[in-house]
């Protein structure tokens, strides 16, 4: 698996460099905002790390460039910009996850597997999970001979459960990943989202593990 980091800072790049080396990472690293020429040389990659405040092009511009071009790998935004516009803009632009700096190493090794996850599931274009077919590319679920259509917010929920079955999410971990909420201000949308999935595929898809979040059951 190959990883492209966007960082300018010494210390913080070959720190990361460094340690998805041990993890067993192929990894690039490039100290200035460079835009690649086609979706295919990003989708080389499992997983870009991009840092926003780079000389040469910023990493809005990047990962709006990437984005424009169809490549699909996931970007985790590193950034110390940490304020709620900063994460929302980030999020809206089709950033797949959004750390600020200062970090922890092994939360950021955490956040590249899942997003190597994610990577995998993309490319199988299909997720089996027990008699539901999730359909990535079309984003349908089909239920024996039923397709189901949900609203991309909602598939995305619906993957990312099906995704992690076995693991509990909490609220916060659901709605910072997947959209950029604060989890405790945003549960009662996030609350109505799992009933509408429950309603069209059935109450046992999505579990409510009581005063900590959801969880898909492992099939």
């Amino acid at each position: 698996m190959r990883i492209l980091i966007y960082e300018d800072d010494p210390a913080i790049g070959d720190g990361l460099k460094r340690r998805l080396q041990q993890e067993g990472y192929t990894v690039d690293w490039l100290e200035e905002g460079i835009s690649l020429s086609s979706a295919e040389e990003y989708d080389d990659f499992t997983v870009i790390i991009l840092d926003l405040g780079l000389p040469g092009e910023d990493g809005m511009t990047i990962l709006e460039n990437l984005r424009h071009l169809g490549a699909n790998t996931p970007v985790l935004i590193l950034t110390a910009r940490d304020s709620i516009t900063d994460r929302v803009k980030g999020l809206d632009a089709n950033a797949d996850d959004y750390l600020t700096k200062p970090f922890v190493m092994e939360e950021l090794l955490a956040r590249v597997r899942a997003l190597s996850r994610r990577k995998t599931a993309k490319a199988q274009k299909t997720v089996i999970y027990g008699d539901i077919e999730i359909d990535i590319s079309g984003m349908t679920v089909r239920k024996g001979t039923e397709v189901i259509e949900f609203t991309p917010k909602i598939f995305n929920l619906l993957l990312t459960l099906v995704n992690n079955s076995g693991r509990v999410l909490t609220r916060a971990e659901l709605g910072e990943k997947l959209y950029g909420w604060d989890g405790d201000a945003e549960s009662n949308t996030l609350e109505v989202y799992i009933s509408q999935i429950r309603r069209r595929l059935g109450s046992d898809i999505i579990k409510t593990v009581r005063g900590i979040g959801y969880m898909s059951p492992k099939k």
